[in-house]
């Protein structure tokens, strides 16, 4: 998404006008899910992508009109049926449901803009709430929005206090991450919040064998990497060569010297105890809302020992996954890797890590409505 406001502020400064689609809200199974967008220019051109197909093309076409006739807001609600996912090759069937927003000039969008885009480069977090239902009894038409900052400032509004207030709490709990809610409110009228906030970042404590797979798997899954070890051998970007930052020195130190915010993933894998207990002691002390210790659960019971002796408090302690990641009975480096990554999207995009495998129930439902059609074949004479 990042593009996309990079480069609408660009079309603004330039004097473009632009529509911004976005999915708010999905049904079933869709090629792209709440939060995915779409920047048309004023020639036809864009940036971003709603999943792509007949869906994407629709919407595309409906941005275009929306710009030659400077129409307003407007939402805009898409079956895939199976005929209109088979063209695409899909095998979805799910509803989407879009944001389809205009920008004609400068104005308190250039505002929202410029503090979505410093968010993320590194500033404080946002949100921002959009209107996409809108009630008689409020002042604001569809696609009214509410910019709401960390420290609960705001600019814009929703049309009414209430509306404005549940949209506070729901934009914070949202920007830490990154993450998105579509709310009905009470009153009748429904919006989309978004959260931003700087790309996640992973910090491996330790560039060992287990820290070289995970720092592949987190790269292609889009996080920013920072590798520290005080053994340059292991803390070079020849051994890791896409990581943003490698430092050749001990976890408190290189701790010092970054901003590590809720979206900062910290990972302890160091090459002994007495490296790990130290760099967990300096991970406690960081904002980062997700902090693991690889290892065993009675190395892990003895740092703790270790921690609670120093006075650190137990509470603080109950959040670190120890020892990290899913159960998936992981044996080699890679298959480690896999199951710490798998916790911490687990983590950041609010899932269970429960198995997805279809009911038996279903399973049985869909076998009885096989064999009816069967038997309901009528043989010719």
């Amino acid at each position: 998404m990042k593009e996309v406001f990079e480069e609408a502020t660009n079309q603004l400064n330039e004097q473009h006008p632009l529509v911004i689609a976005t999915v708010i809200k999905t049904k079933g199974s869709t090629p792209q899910k709440p939060g995915a967008k779409l920047l048309v220019r004023d020639d036809g051109s864009g940036v971003g992508t709603l999943g792509g197909g007949c869906v994407e093309g629709d919407i595309w076409y409906a941005a275009k009109q929306l710009m030659k006739n400077h129409g307003s807001a407007k939402t805009i609600g898409y079956e895939l049926n199976e005929e209109i996912a088979a063209q695409d090759g899909l095998v979805c069937g799910g509803t989407m449901y879009f944001l389809v927003d205009p920008i004609y000039e400068k104005g308190q969008e250039a505002l929202f803009l410029d503090e979505i885009n410093g968010a993320y480069l590194g500033g404080e977090p946002v949100a921002l709430a959009s209107l996409v239902k809108t009630i008689p009894e409020i002042d604001a038409k569809l696609g009214g929005k509410l910019l709401i900052r960390s420290d609960g400032s705001i600019e814009g509004s929703l049309g009414k206090e209430i509306l404005d207030s549940e949209a506070i709490e729901h934009g914070i709990e949202l920007m830490a991450y990154g993450n998105s809610k579509y709310v009905r409110s009470k009153l009748g009228a429904e919006y989309f919040v978004e959260g931003y906030t700087t790309p996640p970042r992973i910090i491996l404590c330790g560039g060992g064998h287990v820290s070289r797979a995970i720092y592949t798997f987190a790269v292609n899954l889009g996080f920013n990497l920072t590798v520290i070890d005080d053994r340059e051998e292991f803390a070079n970007k020849k051994r890791f060569p896409s990581a943003d930052v490698v430092v050749a020195s001990s976890s408190p130190e290189g701790f010092k010297s970054m901003e590590i915010n809720k979206n900062t993933f910290i990972i302890i894998a160091t090459r002994g105890h007495r490296y790990d207990h130290v760099s967990l002691e300096a991970a406690l002390n960081t904002s980062a809302s997700y902090i693991g210790l690889l290892g065993s659960k009675r190395k892990t019971i003895l740092i703790y020992e270790e921690l609670l002796n120093k006075g650190i408090n137990i509470e603080r302690i109950k959040n670190v996954r120890a020892p990290i990641g899913l159960d998936i009975n992981a044996r080699t480096p890679e298959e480690i890797a896999i199951s710490i990554m798998a916790e911490i999207l687990m983590v950041r995009n609010g899932g269970e890590g429960n198995v997805m495998k279809l009911d038996s129930n279903l399973l049985n439902k869909t076998s009885a409505k096989v064999f009816r059609n069967k038997t309901d074949v009528k043989i010719g004479p």
